[in-house]
């Protein structure tokens, strides 16, 4: 729980502090001295921002990963414990056993230090647990799929009982929480933008975890993908189905994260009532034209009905015009507020200085 939140902490403060350090670094470099910088809020600092803001969130989604790589090898597992691969066989699980409890017997350890001959047994436990679960069909089928967790399950006696707990215990509080956080997340309108990926990504997740826990042979992602990879180009040792499960739940969540994180720097695709909205004012627009066209019309045809007495007459028309024009001028410009008080400042300054009878 403790990791869990301090990664959270991480992934909300670090990618931000991280872009800004690296983008004054950048104008740092390719801006010579004196020559002004991008200002926060213009395009260009926005496009440089985004760049970079997205390659500190991908760096930091394979560091995550990494770093639950790094914590599954550090647990390691029983096949690792007794230094034997997982296809390995009953009678090469009994050997490898007797030979390291020749080497690792408690009381085969010369020591007087308390502590070191306390390390020496809970060793011997764990090798001698690890022979016990190996041994057992049933109990090493559950070990493989839930990990050291089902050594707590003492009431469990059949691959069902196993089942049905490791579901109980691990699947449904981790599966329904987070259905339940992603459904009340759509309903408030939060974190929209990603939203199908991330519901694919979490569908994907639950689907491998019911193929991995619910077959009786190993993942084909794990046999035929994973630890060929892993064994061809690592030192890597062969991940079981658990720990590839615990490192799928990382990538997913921490996924869901970072496309969180990036959502800020792209545009959101509108939503319904956005959509519904924007149709009605289309509506409503189209509507608008259509009566400023239907006026349009009914004036042009009674400007024609007026200017019929004209007709043939090119003087009067003439005429007709150097009037219209006229009464604009005087009615239009003239009664303008800025034109009547531009006119009143310059004949204020003409009749400044003129004899008295020459000011009225």
């Amino acid at each position: 729980m403790a990791s869990a939140i301090l990664s959270y902490a991480g992934w909300a403060v670090l990618p931000n502090l991280v872009t800004g350090w690296l983008q004054s670094i950048y104008y740092g470099i390719t801006i010579r001295a004196g020559d002004p910088k991008p200002q926060p809020g213009t395009p260009r600092y926005q496009k440089h921002r985004r760049r970079i803001h997205v390659t500190v969130i991908v760096a930091y989604l394979l560091y995550t990963l990494f770093e639950a790589d790094y914590w599954v090898r550090q647990r390691g597992d029983f096949y690792q414990d007794l230094g034997l691969s997982p296809d390995v066989g009953e009678k090469a699980i009994k050997s490898r056993f007797r030979r390291l409890a020749a080497l690792h017997h408690p009381d085969k350890v010369s020591t007087e230090n308390p502590f070191e001959h306390s390390a020496a047994e809970a060793y011997f436990v764990n090798l001698k647990t690890a022979q016990d679960t190996l041994l057992d069909p049933t109990k090493r089928f559950a070990y493989e799929r839930f990990g050291p967790d089902m050594l707590k399950w003492q009431h469990c006696s059949t691959i069902r009982d196993y089942l049905m707990t490791g579901v109980q215990s691990v699947c449904l509080p981790l599966y329904g929480g987070s259905t339940l956080f992603l459904v009340l997340l759509s309903f408030t309108g939060y974190l929209q933008w990603g939203r199908f990926w991330r519901y694919l990504t979490f569908a994907s997740l639950l689907l491998v975890e019911y193929h991995t826990i619910t077959r009786p042979y190993h993942s084909p992602l794990l046999t035929r993908i994973f630890n060929p990879i892993l064994r061809t180009l690592t030192p890597h040792a062969p991940l079981l189905p658990f720990q590839l499960l615990i490192l799928a739940r990382k990538a997913t969540f921490t996924l869901f994260i970072a496309l969180s994180q990036l959502g800020a720097f792209f545009p959101q695709a509108p939503t319904s009532s956005t959509t519904m909205t924007s149709t009605h004012d289309q509506q409503q627009l189209a509507r608008l034209e259509g009566i400023a066209k239907t006026n349009e019309a009914e004036s042009t045809r009674l400007l024609a009905m007026d200017m019929a007495p004209f007709a043939g007459d090119e003087q009067g028309t003439k005429e007709l015009r150097g009037r219209v024009r006229e009464w604009l001028v005087n009615n239009t410009i003239r009664n303008d507020p800025e034109v009547r008080d531009a006119m009143g400042r310059a004949l204020g300054r003409r009749r400044t200085g003129a004899p008295p009878g020459a000011r009225a």
